[in-house]
């Protein structure tokens, strides 16, 4: 379990996480974006409801506002832990963050409150268009003021909210042409060089990669070594889709 300390007037986050991987990358999404901090990172059901409930030692439960879950952990499934948030009274919205698709499973992780529903893999604007949306409905209800009246209009603007289209990954310096051919030459043949989509795209190897890095700095590749040859390892690229 780990924390970290960051100002009262953003949204605590809690991160609920079992591979290491995806939950180092989703605090540092955490921490690009304005308005929100880590509270901390759970790594299984049981530490998550151990900070939720004030149970781990130097973690204050009341600056935790948000919980980004998992719904496939080592000790439990994510339904389980949404059921002990509301069974507890625990006072924190949730949004699933996860590659379950099942319709069951989104529907009844809807009925528990469940604010927004990620579905992995996922680009940085399309995490961040979610959670934006979710700073939007929250605002638009007082944020932690329970104090007061809402007006139909208020509560259809703040539910309008969370239904903001995702917004589509766009790579520094690499027109949209290119990037449209770049996926065209990765979407015949994935998990390419840059020498190799150099080839594809009638460019030197130097641009290749530039364009490719910059793709993939943005979100919209991913990028992996290739071994097998001596020497060092070569980086091969493959398109991210949002509904893979």
């Amino acid at each position: 379990m780990s924390e970290t300390t960051t100002p009262e007037s953003s949204i605590g986050v809690l991160v609920v996480e079992d591979e290491a991987v995806a939950a180092r990358a989703h605090a540092k999404y955490i921490d690009r974006l304005d308005g929100y901090h880590l509270a901390g990172v759970a790594k299984n059901a049981t530490q998550a409801m151990a900070a939720l409930t004030g149970k781990i030692y130097g973690l204050n439960a009341d600056c935790i506002n948000l919980v980004l879950l998992d719904m496939n952990l080592p000790d439990g499934h994510g339904l389980q832990v949404c059921r002990a948030i509301r069974g507890h009274r625990v006072d924190v919205d949730i949004i699933a963050v996860t590659a379950a698709r099942d319709m069951q499973i989104v529907q009844e992780a809807l009925s528990y409150g469940v604010a927004q529903y990620i579905i992995k893999p996922f680009t940085f604007p399309v995490f961040k268009s979610k959670l934006e949306a979710y700073s939007s409905f929250r605002n638009s209800l007082g944020g932690d003021s329970t104090e007061g009246e809402v007006t139909q209009t208020d509560v259809d603007t703040a539910i309008a909210a969370l239904r903001t289209h995702t917004v589509t990954a766009t790579a520094k310096g690499v027109p949209d042409a290119v990037q449209t051919e770049v996926k065209s030459v990765l979407g015949d043949k994935p998990g390419q060089s840059a020498a190799e989509v150099a080839v594809g795209l009638g460019v030197s190897r130097v641009t290749a990669r530039r364009y490719l890095e910059a793709m993939a700095d943005a979100g919209m590749l991913a990028r992996r070594p290739r071994y097998g040859a001596a020497g060092r390892p070569v980086l091969e690229y493959t398109v991210v889709t949002e509904d893979a």
